[in-house]
């Protein structure tokens, strides 16, 4: 349960909504099941082995378009279930309509995740944008109570301005934001809103100098820490730290040298199909990734031979 009020969200999630977070993958069964065994065991990994700092539970990289809400909610379950105590957990509660988003959120909230992500609405005609989105997380900040991370890019049609964003900021319980946007657009918005909530992006090449020349503590997130570390090999983790103490040459030497290991990821890369190829080099890594659901693609085997391929090139090894 979270241990935070309301009005304390902001300070809260400033000391403990922080360090490197992780976008979950949803493993599927060949039968197309939610495999709630393999996820389970995957997060046990993810948390144990890598070291991650929180999940981001069930967000694009999840599929959770095409899960059932009875699915949605399970993996908010299990996801804190395994969380508890060893690391935390954000909800990703995002869906075109708001009734939906309130009732996961409260069982976010209710089964022990300590913070919920929304992204900004799908809006049509994009009349009066700024005011509608403003109205829409004031409504959620208002019925929730919980701390809400704010979510934009692309995908929404439209990308929110630093303003509008640190506009919504100013709500107690907003106290993040994942802003899948240009540089220049999440360099004007941490400068605005200060030391009010956590800023990030979704780019782990440009996690470090977010460290070092914006003072960013927190990397939420997407897959890199997942696919591009081991039990053994826990390089994302390490720079992270020693940035944040501020070894910025070591931790620039620990972030370069794993270069070889991003190039070989995006090599392997096919394109439209990103969830099916972070599953398939999940696998290589030992874990549990299983196929992709409609409307998504399935690799081709010239295409998971390739992945196979560029990963014994990456430096990495399964655990």
């Amino acid at each position: 349960m979270i241990d935070y009020t309301r009005s304390q969200a902001q300070a809260y999630a400033k000391a403990h909504f922080t360090g490197v977070w992780a976008a979950t993958l949803t493993p599927f069964t060949a039968d197309n099941r939610f495999d709630e065994a393999g996820f389970a065991a995957n997060l046990d990994h993810w948390i144990g082995a890598l070291g991650v700092d929180g999940l981001f539970v069930s967000g694009k990289q999840g599929e959770s378009f095409s899960m059932s809400v009875a699915e949605r909610k399970r993996s908010f379950e299990i996801a804190a279930a395994v969380a508890r105590g060893r690391a935390r957990s954000v909800a990703s509660c995002s869906d075109t309509n708001l009734d939906l988003v309130i009732e996961l959120a409260r069982h976010a909230r209710a089964v022990g995740a300590d913070w919920v992500v929304v992204h900004s609405p799908v809006l049509h005609f994009g009349a009066d944008t700024d005011d509608t989105i403003f109205e829409y997380y004031r409504h959620l900040s208002e019925v929730l109570d919980i701390g809400i991370a704010m979510w934009n890019h692309p995908d929404c049609g439209y990308l929110m301005s630093p303003q509008l964003c640190a506009r919504i900021a100013e709500l107690p319980n907003i106290v993040a934001i994942k802003y899948s946007v240009p540089r220049a657009l999440y360099v004007a918005l941490t400068r605005l809103v200060g030391d009010r909530i956590q800023v990030s992006t979704a780019s782990e090449d440009d996690w470090l100098d977010n460290i070092i020349e914006l003072g960013w503590r927190l990397y939420l997130c997407s897959t890199p820490p997942l696919l591009l570390q081991t039990a053994a090999d826990r390089r994302i983790r390490d720079y992270t730290r020693l940035a944040f103490a501020g070894d910025f040459a070591q931790a620039r030497r620990v972030r370069d040298s794993l270069n070889p290991a991003r190039q070989a990821f995006k090599a392997s890369q096919p394109a439209g199909k990103p969830q099916a190829h972070s599953k398939a080099w999940l696998e290589c890594l030992g874990r549990v990734g299983g196929p992709v659901r409609r409307p998504l693609l399935a690799l081709s085997e010239a295409e998971r031979e390739g992945i196979a391929h560029q990963f014994a090139r990456s430096g990495l090894a399964a655990t």
